[in-house]
């Protein structure tokens, strides 16, 4: 049965008109940024030069955010402050400002689950993951005593930040979101004729109307997916999944952390979120929905129009929420061995 199977899936992706017209991308762009891969696609007839340049400047924005905002970056404005704002006022850009108080709004909103300054706990859940043993509760302890997003003083008025006690500033968990919005804003001005799917990492971003789906995966079973959304514009957000799960002391954990705990987010597998749309910041990120649980991340969500989502908890079990005016529909093929293999 099985053999029979590869067969007709092997078949109908060399046969001509098997897959559906259009379903193929005509131009695809790869690299790799925020620690993660990046990829452009167009589909229909584009102009192949025209399509490499809108590549070429999305991809150069995105880099531009994370050589200038992120925390790995040794010249970045996140290192500046981290070096000087302990002992003096940093002045800061309006998109730097615009994007920390963003994190302190989150930090507010979940009761400081979601948290900025974690980079203290940060090296000790990479050792649990090499060693397969937890933290020590004392150094967890310890590690907690360096976070608190209480110590950021920021001054609007004159664009300056400071920070009241050695802590560091890690914006990680906003930039992706960050990157499609400067994206769609590239594509808004450019008017591309043809449609264009932007994937970072987990997240995908679409602008253009034409029949989109994403699979969200099974968080333990690589071969199997939950379901699919489908839609006709807008994003998907998601957070953890089955490849940043770690085994330890036989149990599975999320790289997503309660930073009130300072331990991963718990009864958890993944958060995958549709938005209809990415202008004026109309959506949330799915790392500080994540670290609030399921009744309280859905119960944000219902309040945002057009929004759905799927939560899967750590057995495993999908927890759905869609808004009654949401363009998103949920798909649960009966047999998605040979549908995933041709889809987008």
């Amino acid at each position: 049965m099985k053999t029979t199977l590869l067969a007709i899936a092997a078949l109908m992706l060399i046969t001509p008109g098997c897959a559906r017209r259009g379903s193929r991308a005509t131009y695809t762009q790869k690299t790799f940024v925020l620690s993660v891969p990046a990829v452009f696609r167009t589909y229909g007839e584009p102009d192949k030069t025209q399509a490499k340049a809108l590549a070429d400047e999305i991809f150069a924005e995105w880099n531009r955010i994370s050589d200038e905002l992120s925390y790995s970056s040794p010249y970045s404005l996140t290192t500046v402050v981290n070096k000087k704002a302990v002992t003096e006022w940093v002045p800061v850009t309006d998109e730097f400002m615009r994007l920390l108080l963003l994190a302190l709004d989150y930090h507010k909103l979940t009761g400081g689950a979601f948290d900025i300054t974690f980079a203290p706990l940060w090296p000790l859940w990479k050792e649990a993951a090499s060693s397969r043993r937890l933290p020590h509760k004392d150094d967890i302890q310890k590690a907690l005593e360096g976070i608190g997003s209480q110590y950021i003083q920021v001054d609007v008025v004159k664009r300056q930040v400071r920070l009241t006690k050695q802590v560091q500033v890690n914006m990680g968990g906003l930039l992706r979101g960050y990157c499609f919005e400067r994206a769609y804003k590239i594509l808004k001005e450019r008017k591309p004729a043809f449609p264009v799917q932007l994937r970072l990492g987990g997240n995908m971003l679409v602008y253009g109307q034409r029949d989109w789906q994403y699979r969200v995966p099974h968080p333990t079973d690589r071969m199997t997916i939950l379901g699919r959304y489908m839609f006709k514009d807008g994003m998907v957000m998601s957070s953890a999944g089955r490849d940043i799960f770690v085994e330890i002391e036989g149990k599975l954990y999320s790289h997503i952390l309660d930073l009130r705990t300072g331990y991963p987010v718990q009864d958890f597998s993944s958060l995958t979120v549709y938005f209809p749309g990415v202008e004026n910041s109309d959506f949330l990120s799915s790392a500080a929905l994540s670290v609030l649980g399921r009744d309280k991340a859905f119960a944000l969500l219902g309040k945002m129009k057009g929004a759905a989502a799927v939560w899967v908890d750590g057995a495993g079990k999908a927890h759905y929420l869609t808004n009654p005016d949401s363009p998103a529909k949920w798909d649960e093929p009966k047999n998605d061995f040979l549908g995933g293999m041709l889809g987008n």
